[in-house]
């Protein structure tokens, strides 16, 4: 089992930054992958943004493309997603994620999450 703690929630004005961590701990499998997903009040979750561990291929949602960037540190074992540029609409409750490949986590095949961790952007 495959353990994600999150941190870096908060609340910003619209315009500012805000620096989210993600702490994997456990046994982790092959060619994985490791992103974000965001759920806001009444909507359904969505995809955010993932990156591909071995080779740090990474790939953003339309939304967040060019404001957020995705990031690991191997000897810490850690993703990070740095947002830039908040807007109002961009919060959320914000979930790390983990799964075997690139694929699955496309797929909606997440293995593992965690507990979330609310981002606010007020104007």
């Amino acid at each position: 089992q495959v353990q994600l703690v999150e941190s870096g929630g908060g609340a910003v004005q619209a315009g500012g930054s805000l620096r989210l961590s993600c702490a994997a701990s456990g046994r982790t499998f092959g060619d994985y992958a490791m992103g974000w997903f965001r759920q806001a009040p009444g909507k359904e979750r969505e995809f955010v943004a993932l990156i591909r561990w071995s080779t740090e291929y990474t790939y953003y949602a339309d939304s967040v493309k060019g404001r957020f960037t995705i990031s690991r540190d191997n000897a810490k074992n850690t993703m990070y997603l740095e947002m830039n540029s908040l807007k109002p609409e961009d919060t959320a409750v914000y979930f790390c994620a983990a799964a075997r490949t690139v694929l699955t986590m496309l797929k909606n095949g997440v293995d593992y999450w965690g507990k979330g961790t609310l981002v606010t952007v007020s104007s």
